[in-house]
């Protein structure tokens, strides 16, 4: 399973957003990447929006709305691709490698679903699984008091979903990666419970889901309640 990446990015901004009201539950949390000049890296870029009547003001490297966990951060990685054409050899693009999410805290979010999505420039969704109607990647977040790291796509059920939350039926290209040990990706503090990473990567064979980084205009990532029943 592919490991770390190290951020050339990395900041920390806390929001005054959020509170009480109900319609603001789920974490939406938005990024945007910019391709670089190194073979790997991790990429974020300043930028605002607004969510219901609150204003969220982005720092260069994360941001953050209120839900479950107060305070996450949110970094593409990328690395190089190579594309040769008959005139130039050394054609190619930064593709995603995947999307970090770090310093989630799992005891607080238990049992909720995980999302990610990628918006491009002129504010469409992108494709991020083998087939065009994949857009969102997902994971059930476990329900325990002692969660543990894992790469079990299984067990943390990873599925890809359209843009309005439905089930895709496709072959998995995706893996997935939720660390509770050792240092984050995103800026090398202590991992646990507490201050988790969850990666996911969008292929990591690099054979049938190859996005330019230069394509991602923001990224998003919520959560959502998962009842059990």
């Amino acid at each position: 399973m592919p490991q770390g990446l190290q951020s050339p990015l990395s900041g920390r901004v806390n929001s005054g957003f959020g509170g009480g009201q109900r319609r603001h539950r789920n974490k939406i949390i938005f990024g945007a990447a910019l391709a670089g000049v190194v073979p790997f890296l991790l990429s974020t870029f300043a930028a605002s929006v607004t969510v219901g009547s609150g204003a969220l003001e982005f720092g260069q490297g994360s941001q953050q709305a209120v839900a479950c966990d107060p305070t996450v951060f949110a970094a593409i990685g990328e690395e190089w691709h190579s594309q040769p054409t008959p005139t130039d050899t050394s054609a190619g693009f930064f593709r995603v490698r995947g999307v970090t999410i770090s310093n989630l805290d799992l005891m607080a979010c238990h049992g909720k679903k995980l999302r990610v999505r990628l918006i491009d420039t002129a504010g469409a969704e992108l494709s991020i699984g083998p087939t065009v109607d994949a857009h969102v990647l997902q994971i059930a977040l476990p329900n325990v008091d002692a969660p543990v790291s894992t790469s079990d796509a299984g067990a943390l059920a990873l599925t890809y979903l359209t843009g309005d939350g439905s089930p895709v039926s496709s072959a998995m290209s995706a893996a997935v990666s939720l660390n509770v040990s050792g240092t984050s990706i995103y800026d090398g503090t202590d991992l646990s419970a507490t201050n988790a990473d969850v990666t996911f990567y969008l292929d990591p064979t690099a054979t049938s889901v190859n996005l330019d980084g230069q394509l991602i205009g923001r990224t998003t990532v919520e959560t959502v309640n998962n009842p059990t029943r």
